[in-house]
């Protein structure tokens, strides 16, 4: 932050002025006023300690010029995956249109927001020989999901039934993608309560409980509730999809679905 309380007056000279011993030092003043200068301000501690530091700063931040860059967070890596998965989706679906309407209709709204942003001090030729680049991406996905309506067919008219929680899919998993842009992140367990009782459905499926999903959210599987439990494969923007029945339990996996999306 520049001081302004040093050279008031526009006295040039002690008191010295941070602007103008940091356009000294990035060479944007003339010649002849420079050549003047720099004795003066060599002559003067405090004024050679303010260079010091402009020098010791710029060596700092040209040094960011080699330095790796780290890595993406896991959760925003995810979230990117799930929204590339997402928009393949919808765009094959564009493309090649199904015959008859299946079961969600997923809606991408997926703005990327650009985060870069160069942080520059002055504007005005420093003179650095150095620049500074800081990049950072997050990807989020929003989805609308379009269900069909339900109804009863036990023949009394005008009355519908209750539909299970949660997004509605095709009994072999059709539809799943749509899963995908809310359940990143989520830990909503719905008919099963708690992750003891999904532990206990994924290993009755044969599954490691170990390995902890991604996420974990109600779903409903051809009118029967359950919950979809979303693991990543180890490949990009693919995922498998597990959902269990609210049945499940020790000895019963009761699986609605197991289906890989995305890749």
């Amino acid at each position: 932050m520049t001081d302004e309380s040093r050279g008031a007056g526009g006295t040039i000279g002690p008191p010295w002025s941070v602007d103008l011993l940091a356009d000294l030092h990035a060479g944007v003043l003339d010649d002849h006023e420079a050549a003047q200068l720099w004795p003066r301000v060599n002559a003067d501690p405090e004024a050679r300690a303010i260079i010091e530091a402009l020098e010791a700063t710029t060596a700092d931040l040209s040094a960011l010029a080699t330095e790796p860059a780290p890595p993406m967070p896991a959760e925003f890596a995810a979230r990117i995956d799930a929204a590339i998965a997402a928009e393949s989706t919808a765009r094959q679906a564009a493309t090649f249109p199904a015959a008859e309407p299946a079961a969600p209709v997923l809606q991408p709204v997926a703005p990327v927001v650009d985060l870069s942003a160069a942080r520059r001090r002055r504007n005005r030729q420093l003179g650095w020989g150095a620049g500074i680049l800081t990049a950072a991406a997050a990807a989020v996905v929003a989805v609308t999901l379009v269900v069909p309506g339900t109804s009863t067919n036990d023949g009394t008219p005008n009355v519908a039934a209750p539909a299970p929680a949660g997004p509605s899919v095709g009994g072999d998993g059709s539809g799943a993608e749509a899963l995908l842009g809310g359940g990143l992140g989520v830990r909503d367990y719905g008919p099963l309560k708690d992750q003891e009782r999904l532990d206990a459905c994924v290993t009755a499926a044969g599954m490691d409980a170990n390995v902890r999903p991604e996420g974990v959210r109600p779903v409903n599987v051809a009118g029967k509730a359950g919950v979809v439990a979303i693991y990543t494969t180890g490949k990009l923007a693919q995922f498998r999809l597990v959902a269990f029945g609210a049945d499940c339990g020790p000895g019963n996996a009761d699986k609605l679905f197991d289906k890989v999306v995305g890749g």
